[in-house]
C-alpha cells in the first residue's frame, strides 16, 4: 500500500519562493555572465582592431622605405650618370667653330643629347642658374665676385652644374654670386 501524501497549497509556498529566488539568482548570473562576455567580446574586438590598424601601417610603412630605397638607389645612379655629361659638356665647350662641323665632335654632341634625354625621361633636369637670383635651395656658393655684368647677388658663374630629379635637388649648382659693379661699388665709398 502505498501511502500518498495530500500536498496542501500552504506546504508549497515555502518550495514556490525557493525557486523564485533561485530563478533571479541565476537570471543574475546569467546577465553578469553576458556582461562579462560582451566586455570580453568588445575588448578582443579592439584588440582585432588595433592589431589591423597596427599592420596596416606596417605594410604602408614597408612600401614607402622600399620605394625610397628604389628612389636613392636611381638617384646615386642619376648623380653618376650626370658627372659624365658634366664631362660631356665640358669637352664639348673647348670645340672651335671650325671643328663644331667635324664628324667626330658631331657625334659627341649627339650622345651628350642622348644622355641629357635619358636622364629627362628619368626626370633628371639641369638647374638653369647664370644670370638667376641666388636661391640657397639650389645653388650652393663657393665665392662672391665683382662682376661688371651681373648685380649684386645674382649668379655671375657655374662651377658645377646641379641637378633636380622629380622636381627636388639632388646635386646644387656650385656658383659664383656677383657681389655687384666694383665701379658702382667705389662711387658709393
Amino acid at each position: 500500500m502505498s501511502h500518498k501524501k495530500k500536498h496542501h497549497p500552504e506546504d508549497q509556498e515555502p518550495v514556490l519562493e525557493q525557486v523564485d529566488q533561485d530563478q533571479t539568482g541565476q537570471e543574475e548570473t546569467i546577465e553578469d555572465e553576458l556582461t562579462k562576455l560582451s566586455r570580453e567580446r568588445d575588448e578582443w574586438k579592439d584588440k582585432y582592431l588595433r592589431s589591423m590598424a597596427e599592420f596596416e601601417n606596417y605594410r604602408r610603412r614597408t612600401n614607402q622605405e622600399k620605394a625610397d630605397w628604389i628612389k636613392r638607389s636611381t638617384e646615386k645612379l642619376a648623380l653618376n650618370v650626370c658627372d659624365v655629361l658634366d664631362n660631356f659638356e665640358r669637352a664639348l665647350a673647348q670645340i672651335d667653330p671650325e671643328q663644331a662641323e667635324d664628324k667626330f665632335f658631331k657625334g659627341i654632341s649627339l650622345i651628350e643629347q642622348q644622355l641629357t634625354s635619358v636622364l629627362e625621361r628619368e626626370g633628371v633636369k639641369k638647374i638653369e642658374a647664370l644670370g638667376h637670383d641666388f636661391d640657397p635651395a639650389k645653388h650652393e656658393a663657393l665665392a662672391h665676385i665683382p662682376s661688371v655684368d651681373f648685380e649684386e647677388n645674382i649668379v655671375a658663374a657655374v662651377i658645377q652644374n646641379g641637378y633636380t630629379m622629380n622636381d627636388i635637388v639632388i646635386r646644387p649648382v656650385r656658383v659664383a654670386v656677383s657681389s655687384g659693379n666694383p665701379q658702382t661699388q667705389d662711387s658709393n665709398e
